[in-house]
């Protein structure tokens, strides 16, 4: 078994890992970054999740390297694609959740881009189709990894000062016996109003299959029929207003039956809209090309049991009724949809599978909203970002922060059968000590797997949050090499603390909201 040694190994490829390998290769360290599948991105590219990102995204509210990323992909249609009408805040598709809804496979062009600078010097080595599979410990702290690539079989394992848990659910906690949170947390121990009085392991939220669909009208694309499809036409839970493969849904906030439309009619929620990547309105092509757009809507959250701390057996079975339920409700839409001018089914549907370069057309992983969380030096709960607990427009002023961002604590159903949560949560601050495990001196937590509650993960799991934890992650780690110091250190002195704060802003870190913010009533 081949050995190497690196300076900090990122285990999982997502936006958190590209953004620590990036700020960890800038201060010159050695960096090995390993992914499960083979594209980098996480849920801007193998998940199928375009941006998802706050009302102030253009002016503030992320790192300086994120702002980066963002443009590259902007600039990138523009030099590609020839543009209709030009304009300086493209949105390649026009979609709802973001101004900058695009084809996940031009986010792994411009990550690989940006990362590509320390390739070719060999600082970095990206590892794809590889995941852990062991760890070496020696009392509080990480020895060496041990990795094993799905396709070749090979293993290696690699030593490093630093590790970083990049992965979408937390994988490395489990294998390095860290200690570790799932599922809903007991009033008792939070004091969160929306805290459930007993704690509830199994209460995560919903996993999800994306799949994206190109619109060729007159023309039918159906796919054979899925073999769960007729369980999924029947399936209506309890916290349904109708069957599950309807136009119907709860709202998240007042849970009242919403009705939903797939184009955009008088009434209803156009959910083609809603994550639509390509506008064909926007832009000339050769070909006669339909609008695209990605499923990831109510009726395809996966609730009925998890992937992770289960048996294989049972992920796997999981998996599988996750990715059935998206197709059977892509099958619905072509086949059954009640059109509102009379007749049923939009057979013009057409599965996209070059999106993601897979066989059955889903994406390469499924969107996980919630992931094993580490027991932190510090744990942010509801209290911290609830407006019915602060005064002023913004959350709680942490001493050590290290960024910012905003999102609404939003949380999808539950595989314990519970409905939706959609509160307000205030622009938000991010502690150092939400990344730091309690009982580990050389491993952070690089993404979704901070130490959040079960309800304000809702507000810190989204695209510009996680990068700018990954990227505050590689800062620490040369900051702590640097200076031969612990993380733990870094945030209990204030000498270090405010060094290592200076040095997040001279690179780009936005550590409180800007004065523009506070100025226009937090509307900017």
């Amino acid at each position: 078994m081949d050995m190497v040694d690196k300076d900090v190994v990122i285990i999982g490829g997502g936006l958190g890992g590209c953004a620590a390998a990036l700020s960890a290769c800038a201060k010159g360290l050695h960096v090995l970054l390993t992914e499960e599948t083979d594209w980098i991105g996480g849920q801007v590219t193998s998940q199928g999740v375009p941006p998802d990102e706050h009302p102030w995204i253009e002016a503030c509210g992320s790192t300086r390297r994120y702002q980066e990323y963002r443009q590259k992909v902007r600039e990138t249609y523009l030099r590609i694609m020839d543009v209709k009408m030009t304009t300086t805040l493209c949105n390649p598709g026009n979609g709802l959740v973001s101004s900058i809804c695009h084809d996940p496979r031009v986010s792994l062009h411009v990550l690989e881009e940006m990362l590509m600078p320390y390739a070719l010097t060999g600082q970095l080595t990206i590892k794809l189709n590889t995941s852990a599979t062991s760890i070496k410990k020696s009392d509080r702290t990480l020895n060496s990894v041990t990795y094993k690539n799905s396709v070749t079989g090979k293993e290696e394992t690699v030593t490093a000062s630093y590790f970083i848990d990049a992965t979408e659910t937390g994988d490395l906690l489990p294998l390095a016996d860290v200690e570790y949170v799932t599922g809903a947390e007991a009033k008792v121990d939070t004091n969160e109003p929306h805290a459930l009085e007993i704690a509830d392991p199994n209460d995560i939220q919903a996993f999800t299959y994306v799949l994206g669909m190109e619109y060729r009208h007159g023309e039918d694309h159906s796919i054979p029929e899925p073999e769960m499809y007729p369980f999924w036409k029947k399936f209506q839970p309890d916290i349904w207003p109708d069957k599950y493969l309807s136009f119907f849904a709860p709202h998240p906030i007042t849970k009242e039956k919403r009705e939903y439309t797939l184009f955009r009619q008088e009434t209803g929620f156009p959910l083609w809209e809603y994550r639509r990547i390509f506008d064909q309105q926007q832009w000339y092509t050769a070909v006669n090309a339909g609008d695209v757009s990605l499923m990831n809507w109510p009726q395809s959250d996966y609730f009925l049991g998890n992937i992770y701390d289960v048996s294989v057996a049972e992920k796997e079975k999981n998996s599988y009724q996750a990715k059935q339920l998206s197709l059977s409700l892509l099958y619905w839409l072509q086949t059954e949809a009640p059109r509102p001018e009379g007749g049923i089914g939009y057979p013009g549907l057409k599965l996209r599978k070059d999106l993601f370069a897979t066989e059955d057309g889903l994406a390469k992983a499924p969107y996980i909203r919630e992931s094993r969380r580490i027991k932190a030096e510090y744990t942010i709960v509801e209290q911290d970002v609830s407006p019915h607990f602060n005064e002023g427009k913004t959350g709680k002023m942490y001493e050590d922060r290290i960024g910012i961002g905003s999102y609404s604590i939003d949380l999808h159903p539950s595989m314990a059968g519970r409905t939706y949560l959609d509160i307000e949560a205030l622009p938000f601050h991010i502690p150092l000590g939400a990344l730091i495990p309690k009982d580990t001196n050389n491993l952070l937590a690089g993404c979704k797997n901070i130490g959040t509650t079960h309800i304000t993960n809702g507000c810190y799991r989204l695209h510009p949050t996680e990068w700018n934890i990954g990227e505050a992650c590689g800062a620490l780690v040369a900051f702590c090499i640097k200076n031969k110091v612990d993380p733990k250190l870094v945030r209990e002195n204030k000498q270090l603390l405010t060094a290592f704060q200076d040095q997040l802003r001279a690179d780009g870190f936005e550590l409180e909201w800007p004065k523009e913010f506070y100025e226009s009533g937090g509307t900017l």
